[in-house]
């Protein structure tokens, strides 16, 4: 337990809820990789695995496809939609020709059939899959780094980068085939494949799709093991609860996370959702250090910055669930596009909400794209509802992406960047304290005279809060120390200021912005 009665986090949770990530990435619908990996621990047993190799199951299988965001870029520059492209592959048996007309069928999928006619042909000509063959090494590595930045066992480390062998022998590493492939890894491989068969089909859609690959793809006698024993590797698999199943499952291998790591892991996270696209990279991180910077001087408290900290790492995790072909645009996105994007904060918030704790930092996460006004996304939450820390977070991120290029835009400079961030404040979008806060820790000069929205002075804002709580002039003019004339002018000037006519209009206006203490 920490200190607020939040049960810590345990290296199981983190990589389970990465793994939900991972289905993003895999165009799969959540909760595939833990059925996969509930699917491979029956198998396991089956197969007479030794209960090492069985817990080994759990990491292998949870973390085989993290990696599978390494090459978006490429994917997405060869087929477009790459989540899209991933979750057909599931359809067919991987190699020779079936292969190859699959690929051919996804080039330039989506694009003007002008694009499509050129990039067959700088496809056909060997550029498409040298950066096929490249990819699965890039995949491969990445997930090797994860493991290993995780200090797993080696038992976990030294099975994943036999994520595209083949029983045949024709994946990668070249060559690799049969029982030179780690038994774990052979499960795996079946059960992946199975889940996404028994999800659409059933039972005998799964079995028919394993036997088709039997020798090629699969294991033969795996294959046979699994099709005869259908029933208890598949039963129940729709009701059972697969996260507390695979938690469970992963004990032997479990440890719980101090204070002093947690934070660390979550910076995994971040390199993870960055990797997605060039244009990302680093950005996390920096959104992180940033937001850390200005904690002080926004008066943020110890746990919050910790929590702020935490909640910038991940704010971007929901990111691996929208195509590269979209973060690497070079022109306006569509209208599809654009809702796609605005969806990332409500998919961090839900790969991360299976632990209490790892609840309470994405719920801040979740923030970053909110607005005082309520104008922002995904909830258009108003002022009142969002906190401190996610206010110094939709700063800070604002901030540093204005900075970095992208591929619409190159960087804006620094001060056209404290000019736009102040016009946010003015608009009623962004916090002052907030805002303030990250532009004088970047180096910024900024005034004294806070900047409030509509215009509004400090004072004017003092009298906005009591009017709306329905004072008369006289006790407004007694508790601000100031005359009844001068409430009066004050109250025309908000009124004028902020396009409000009565008490219960200003109310609102002053409960949307935050003015309402």
């Amino acid at each position: 337990m920490t200190a607020s009665g939040v049960p810590g986090v345990r290296l199981a949770e983190l990589v389970a809820s990465l793994s939900l990530a991972t289905d993003l990435g895999l165009g799969q619908p959540q909760e595939h990789v833990l059925r996969q990996t509930v699917i491979a621990h029956r198998l396991a047993g089956l197969a007479g695995l030794s209960e090492s190799k069985q817990a080994a199951v759990f990491y292998v299988s949870l973390l085989t496809w993290v990696g599978c965001i390494a090459d978006s870029h490429e994917l997405a520059g060869w087929f477009g939609d790459d989540n899209q492209l991933r979750a057909d592959s599931y359809l067919l048996d991987k190699t020779g020709l079936p292969m190859l007309r699959f690929l051919l069928g996804h080039v330039a999928a989506g694009g003007p059939p002008l694009r499509r006619v050129t990039m067959l042909g700088r496809f056909a000509a060997g550029g498409g899959f040298s950066d096929a063959m490249n990819s699965f090494v890039a995949h491969c590595q990445t997930t090797a780094d994860i493991a290993d930045r995780l200090d797993l066992d080696p038992s976990v480390r030294d099975a994943l980068p036999q994520a595209f062998a083949r029983w045949d022998g024709k994946g990668v590493p070249a060559g690799l085939g049969k029982t030179a492939i780690d038994p774990v890894m052979r499960i795996v491989h079946i059960a992946d494949d199975a889940e996404v068969f028994h999800r659409a089909g059933g039972v005998a859609d799964a079995v028919a799709m394993l036997r088709s690959r039997a020798g090629t793809e699969f294991d033969p006698e795996l294959v046979a093991l699994c099709c005869d024993s259908a029933d208890e590797v598949f039963g129940d698999l729709d009701s059972v609860d697969v996260w507390a199943t695979v938690i469970s499952g992963c004990a032997p291998l479990d440890r719980r996370l101090d204070e002093s790591n947690l934070t660390g892991v979550l910076e995994i996270f971040a390199d993870y959702a960055d990797l997605k696209s060039p244009w990302w990279l680093g950005h996390s991180r920096a959104v992180a250090a940033r937001a850390v910077a200005a904690a002080d001087r926004f008066a943020l408290s110890a746990d919050d910055t910790v929590l702020l900290e935490r909640a910038a790492l991940v704010h971007r995790l929901g990111a691996v669930g929208v195509s590269s072909s979209v973060w690497d645009k070079p022109g306006e996105l569509s209208f599809a596009e654009k809702e796609r994007v605005r969806t990332v904060p409500y998919l961090t918030e839900r790969v991360l909400c299976r632990h209490p704790r790892l609840a309470a930092i994405s719920s801040v996460a979740a923030m970053c794209h909110e607005r005082l006004d309520g104008s922002g996304y995904p909830r258009g939450l108003t002022a009142a509802a969002i906190p401190a820390p996610a206010r110094l977070l939709a700063a800070a991120d604002m901030y540093q992406a204005l900075g970095e290029d992208r591929p619409y835009r190159t960087a804006v400079p620094a001060e056209e960047r404290a000019a736009l961030m102040q016009s946010e404040v003015s608009s009623g979008r962004l916090d002052d304290r907030a805002v303030r806060a990250v532009l004088v820790t970047a180096g910024h000069r900024v005034r004294r005279r806070r900047e409030l929205v509509a215009g509004l002075t400090e004072r004017e804002a003092q009298v906005l809060a009591l009017l709306a709580r329905g004072w008369p002039n006289g006790r407004i003019a007694a508790e601000l120390s100031i005359s009844r004339r001068t409430v009066g002018s004050h109250v025309e000037h908000i009124y004028t200021k902020i396009g409000a006519s009565t008490r219960g209009a200003a109310a609102m206006f002053a409960m949307r912005h935050g003015l309402v203490d």
